[in-house]
This record gives structure tokens, sequence and C-alpha cells, in this order.
């Protein structure tokens, strides 16, 4: 079972003291992944619920283009992509964990393209984060 939007239910976007409780311990590596992004020129932040059935969702751009949505649960955060033909192909060959390209493989495909999504729990779950978010701007 997927773990659940931690903001299911909420008409308003959640505020900053709202997100910490929900995210608990991890709240200080959603921090650093926002930025990291901020590094990469993902400055434009915009929080979105597209039902108060599917919670809240921060979307990081680089001008409109969208590069990856960050999704609060209760204690760990989940991030998604939808990555193009061609930037799973340079995922493939890149050095992604091997679980990483596994998830890419068994990823849904859409029309904009295959969406992948990953759960967040440690420090550790960064690195190929910003990787796919690199892979993805170049391609």
């Amino acid at each position: 079972m997927e773990t659940p939007n931690a903001f299911v239910g909420h008409a308003a976007k959640p505020t900053t003291e709202e997100l910490t409780a929900a995210l608990g311990p991890t709240a200080s590596i959603w921090n650093q992944l926002v930025a990291n992004m901020a590094e990469l020129g993902l400055t434009i932040q915009e929080w979105n619920s597209y039902s108060i059935k599917a919670g809240w969702a921060l979307r990081l751009k680089l001008k409109k283009r969208n590069i990856l949505y960050m999704a609060p649960c209760k204690g760990c955060f989940r991030v998604a992509f939808i990555l193009g033909d061609r930037a799973v192909e340079a995922a493939r060959e890149s050095k992604l964990p091997k679980s990483i390209v596994k998830a890419i493989e068994d990823a849904p495909r859409y029309p904009e393209g295959t969406g992948l999504r990953l759960l967040v729990k440690r420090v550790s779950d960064l690195p190929p984060i910003r990787k796919l978010a690199a892979i993805k701007l170049a391609n």
C-alpha cells in the first residue's frame, strides 16, 4: 500500500509549521532537497492540490517546466518525476542504483512520459534524486 499524503482532507496549502510536524524527522531532509534543487536552478515552487482527497504537493520548476514533485507524508515524503524517453534512456545509462533503474523500468507510462515515484526516508535517498533531476534538466 502506498504511503498516503499527509494533507489529504486539507482545503488550504500546508503552513511551514504543519509541514514540519507532518514530516517529523525528515523535515530537514525535505529542506535539504529543496536547497539542492535551488542550486540546480529550480527556484520556482508551487503548492498544488488536484483534489482534497489527493492532498498537497510542492512542484519545483525551471521557468515553466515541471521538474519534480514533492508530496509530504507522515514521517517521510514522496518525490515524483515525469521522465521523457530521452531522460529514461539517460537514466538507464547512468550509474544510478539498480533499485532506481528497476523502479524506472516498472514505472507506469503516460503520454507525457514515465511516472516515477520514490519514497524518501533517509539522507542517503537524496543522491539518486539529485542525479535524476540533473538528467531531467539535461533531457
